[in-house]
């Protein structure tokens, strides 16, 4: 995995703390030596819209965007924006699929039907899926908030990167009141 570029797409709605973690998914790539590159999209994403960011590592990289089709690993932390960025997967990708349903407006008013059977769909074009509560997980941990950190740990399983890296950046990111949970929901998303 370390000697081509790997492309990791995060995809959720506004609020998921997707940004925050892919800057900590770009720090400890660069803590473990890698070139990275990363680009987030997230217009109206304070009010719950669409969130997307893209991290790119290996030896060199050269753009932050993934063209369409390459996605190696795709980490989508609510099941409808999963289907919206489906067309982005690439031939074998890895899926990490956080078990969250957040109803867009068009759903809670009625005048669409929230998906059924995400993974199921999902599934047919993956080389791995790994279905992750990580709602609960975070609760689990002590706050919510904590999901984005639940689902970084569940992508631990798929990358070589020491455990050490991941937790140096974690320490340093949060606040020390935040940082017990934050450690135990990696450890949780480790294990799911």
């Amino acid at each position: 995995m370390e000697n081509k570029v790997i492309n990791i797409l995060m995809v959720g709605v506004g609020g998921q703390g997707i940004i925050l973690a892919s800057e900590i998914l770009a720090d400890v790539f660069m803590d473990a030596g890698f070139d990275v590159k990363k680009s987030e999209v997230h217009g109206m994403a304070q009010r719950g819209g669409s969130v997307s960011t893209h991290v790119r590592f290996g030896p060199k990289v050269f753009s932050p965007l993934i063209k369409e089709g390459e996605v190696d690993i795709f980490m989508a932390f609510e099941e409808l924006e999963a289907l919206r960025y489906i067309h982005c997967l690439g031939p074998q990708p890895t899926i990490l699929l956080n078990e969250q349903r957040l109803n867009p407006p068009s759903v809670s008013l009625g005048a669409e039907d929230y998906p059924e059977k995400v993974a199921v769909i999902l599934s047919q074009r993956a080389a791995k899926i790994k279905s992750i509560p990580a709602r609960d997980l975070a609760l689990k941990a002590g706050d919510v908030r904590a999901a984005n950190v639940v689902m970084l740990g569940a992508l631990y399983n798929f990358l070589s990167i020491t455990e050490n890296t991941w937790t140096d950046n974690l320490l340093r990111r949060f606040p020390p009141q935040a940082q017990k949970i934050n450690l135990e929901a990696f450890q949780l998303g480790r294990s799911a």
